[in-house]
């Protein structure tokens, strides 16, 4: 089941945000609209402008909000306002002197990575002495390990793909432009409760060979490979789903490829388990592919993060140490890419337990065959 976020729910996040920045050496966290405002503080504004509105998260304060005052009635509002101060600074005001009010003089801050640079070169006039780093370079896996309500929406966001993918199977693909899937797949996410759709790969024949391919107006043949990868958020959080067709019986190399990428795949997930390193997972997915004589064709990193974006740490790649944590939910999507042929992938979203991953994709991953 899943519930809402919770008061309680954003204090602790930002008490834990509050302490890796003091662990890292941080003055404190500054937060503008964007996804780790929204899932710090339940906060998102109408619309990003050039009205300033930031988040100050510094270790032994209470956390701050200050909005534009013609919005401070719907910050007031949001799940996480009874755990911070909100104070609204008025039109013809310098938003920047009134934050730098809450900042010290020569701090070191961490900085959400959508911040405007119209915002942080203003602060930087009002505060010429503070230095600034990127949220990801600091704190990148603030947000990786995920709680039980997480998981829980996460899980019910891959559902609702999945069940996008069954239904997709019964439409005709011979004859039709690859945009008209497209187009189908998000109607079905809607219809299965998405608020927005990211994205809808479909990428038939040899356009199946460039992993992020755009649905064009290419029409789908009988005896094309067809690799379908789509997501958006339901419910505020992430789905991300890869699956090849093929149209039509496929012939034995298609056979062959496809089976190579899904041992790949199972593979990577079985060797899931805390304390792991991320790049170990690609490693294994890349061993299996390599040792079919097809790894100079897996061009991409094994995996990505999700959670209230559908890409964010951790990745699944080679040079990343990072050990695997409960709680930690990311993509496992290896992939073969033949130029001017075809492609297949083939993607879940696992979630690492203390007894090892956790499929939150249960389609089939056997190569259907559609008309």
């Amino acid at each position: 089941m899943v519930t809402s976020m919770t008061r309680d729910d954003h204090e602790r996040r930002m008490e834990r945000a509050a302490a890796a920045a003091a662990h890292f050496g941080l003055a404190g966290l500054i937060v503008t609209p964007g996804p780790d405002l929204v899932w710090l503080c339940g906060y998102q504004p109408p619309a990003a402008t050039e009205r300033l509105t930031a988040l100050v998260i510094a270790p032994g304060r209470r956390p701050r909000l200050l909005v534009p005052v013609l919005e401070q009635p719907d910050a007031e509002r949001a799940a996480g306002a009874d755990a911070m101060d909100v104070a609204g600074w008025t039109d013809g005001a310098n938003p920047y002197e009134a934050l730098a009010k809450w900042l010290e003089p020569e701090g070191r801050y961490g900085v959400s990575d959508a911040t405007w640079s119209l915002h942080l070169l203003g602060l930087q006039r009002s505060l010429p002495d503070s230095a600034y780093r990127a949220l990801t370079e600091v704190l990148p896996m603030l947000r990786a390990v995920k709680d039980a309500h997480e998981v829980a929406r996460l899980a019910a966001a891959g559902a609702a793909a999945d069940a996008t993918y069954e239904k997709i199977l019964g439409v005709r693909f011979a004859g039709r432009p690859e945009s008209e899937v497209a187009e189908d797949l998000a109607r079905l996410l809607i219809e299965h409760g998405h608020s927005q759709v990211d994205f809808t790969v479909v990428g038939s024949g040899p356009n199946g060979a460039n992993p992020h391919h755009e649905a064009g107006e290419r029409i789908i043949e009988d005896g094309d490979m067809v690799v379908l990868d789509f997501g958006g958020l339901k419910d505020g959080y992430g789905s991300d789903t890869t699956r090849t067709v093929h149209v039509g019986e496929p012939g034995a190399e298609e056979r062959k490829v496809h089976d190579i990428v899904r041992e790949a795949q199972q593979a990577a997930f079985e060797a899931v388990r805390p304390g792991v390193a991320c790049q170990e997972i690609d490693r294994v997915a890349r061993r299996v592919i390599k040792a079919a004589g097809y790894g100079e064709y897996f061009i991409h990193r094994t995996g990505h993060g999700i959670g209230v974006t559908t890409h964010e740490p951790p990745y699944l790649v080679e040079g990343e140490h990072l050990p695997l944590v409960a709680g930690m939910c990311f993509s496992i999507e290896p992939g073969i890419y033949l130029p001017g042929r075809f492609g297949v992938r083939i993607e879940d979203i696992v979630t690492c337990t203390e007894s090892g991953g956790r499929r939150l994709n249960d389609t089939d991953r056997a190569l259907a065959v559609v008309r």
